[in-house]
């Protein structure tokens, strides 16, 4: 996501540190490949002109030009502007008691998926969500519905076979939902072609009946330009409350997301980053914008490792690391342990100059070979990597299809991070013991910032 146009200014920014003294001129020049990095990241250009004219702006002041460190402060400069274009300080819905969120958005956008993303969501703050299928033209559309539904434990209404009103189908789940014990009902709509004149009165006209708190639009980023158009004809038509950006994961130009909020002045309020049902982040423009800018978002990934991980475990896992007793065991639950953070992709974006590493950094496929060989291994040998001779790991090899070499590397890992951590551990004996006498003040006076 955004690694395109991430790396160009990236790339920017360090030419521009590489100045001894900032002035217009290559203010200027730096400006004009920010422009065009824009507008190949397929942002909208007039969302690209009036940005760089505001950074222009403040880039040119006089704060700027005679500080002592005037690229850190073009940096900021361009993170508090991407934040205000995104959407500055946008806060996630908020909802009331038996209110009813309505979805909306082209074929294939999204947004069935989506609906049981922001159910479960929901479910996870604390609310009681129920789901309304009102999908009537695509055949499969409604079985989806139910079938996620029963995934995540929420209930599902779903129409008679064979309906074909709307209206009436609605008034039923309207009715049906008011029924249960719900706080909030989450109506999923077919898809619709914003220049479909005939579906988009209907839509008016469902609108007109349920009186939605929340009408969110489904947007797939991947389409770039063609999202602003939908975004803004839809607007117009039936008067959104925000949108879902979804397929952020496999977009790498990401000029749908600077562009939507500009156009619409509508707030993005969530963001799909996967295929699967807890691949779903709120939008938080001020940490999107540090992703752009190289700076990562440590605040989201400390986010998603307390939802994925136990606390127990944790502890458990840190203990050994402490002692230096971690074996192969501790190591196939570190890799389990990461997968449940997520797509590893994603996870590397989020760390501050994790969008400079080579893809190699991070590599799925890698890690199925390492825990391919841990598998292969019995569980004694998982238990005591010190009995791994020559002929057990030709075994592993064989059992894991990989080579002899590639298992002792792995071995050598192992032995290496075991080494750093008694390493580690000696020198918090060896600080504890120079530290007798001090008072806690004094010694944190000793050691240097």
């Amino acid at each position: 996501m955004f690694s395109t146009l991430s790396s160009q200014l990236q790339k920017t920014f360090k030419n521009l540190r590489g100045h001894g003294r900032i002035t217009e001129e290559n203010i200027n020049d730096a400006l004009r490949e920010v422009r065009l990095a824009l507008l190949d990241a397929d942002v909208h250009f007039q969302v690209a002109k009036d940005f760089i004219l505001r950074v222009k702006e403040k880039a040119l002041g006089k704060e700027v030009l005679t500080s002592i460190t005037p690229g850190q402060q073009i940096i900021k400069i361009f993170h508090d502007e991407l934040t205000e274009l995104l959407g500055g300080d946008t806060a996630p819905i908020s909802l009331k008691k038996s209110e009813r969120i309505l979805m909306i958005g082209l074929n294939g956008a999204g947004k069935t998926t989506s609906s049981a993303k922001l159910a479960k969501w929901l479910k996870s703050q604390g609310e009681k969500p129920v789901l309304i299928a009102l999908d009537l033209l695509r055949p499969a559309a409604i079985d989806q519905l139910v079938a996620l539904g029963k995934q995540i434990d929420v209930p599902v209404f779903a129409p008679q076979t064979g309906s074909s009103n709307l209206l009436e189908v609605a008034r039923a789940g309207l009715q049906w939902a008011q029924e249960q014990p719900g706080t909030v009902a989450i109506y999923d709509t077919a898809g619709r072609r914003e220049i479909d004149e005939t579906l988009l009165a209907e839509l008016k006209d469902l609108k007109e009946m349920l009186q939605p708190q929340e009408l969110l639009l489904v947007c797939d980023a991947a389409t770039g330009q063609q999202a602003v158009s939908v975004a803004k004809n839809f607007h117009s038509s039936v008067g959104i409350t925000g949108l879902i950006l979804t397929k952020l994961d496999g977009d790498a130009r990401g000029g749908a997301a600077l562009s939507l909020r500009a156009i619409t002045g509508q707030p993005i309020r969530f963001s799909g980053t996967g295929e699967k049902l807890d691949e779903w982040e709120t939008f938080y423009p001020n940490r999107l914008a540090g992703r752009i800018l190289g700076m990562g978002d440590v605040v989201t990934l400390v986010e998603k490792a307390a939802e994925a991980l136990e606390i127990d475990e944790i502890a458990q896992l840190e203990k050994k690391i402490k002692s230096g007793s971690m074996d192969f065991n501790d190591f196939l639950s570190q890799l389990k342990m990461l997968r449940r953070m997520g797509p590893l992709e994603n996870l590397l974006g989020m760390l501050p100059g994790g969008a400079k590493l080579p893809s190699t950094a991070v590599n799925e496929k890698e890690l199925q070979r390492v825990e391919a060989i841990i598998l292969s291994m019995t569980p004694c040998e998982r238990k005591r990597p010190d009995i791994l001779n020559a002929r057990r790991r030709q075994r592993i090899a064989r059992g894991s299809g990989r080579s002899v070499t590639e298992v002792n590397n792995l071995i050598l890992r192992l032995h290496q991070m075991k080494k750093m951590m008694k390493n580690t551990g000696k020198m918090k004996k060896m600080l504890s013991k120079s530290s007798r006498g001090f008072s806690s003040s004094r010694l944190g006076s000793l050691i240097p910032n």
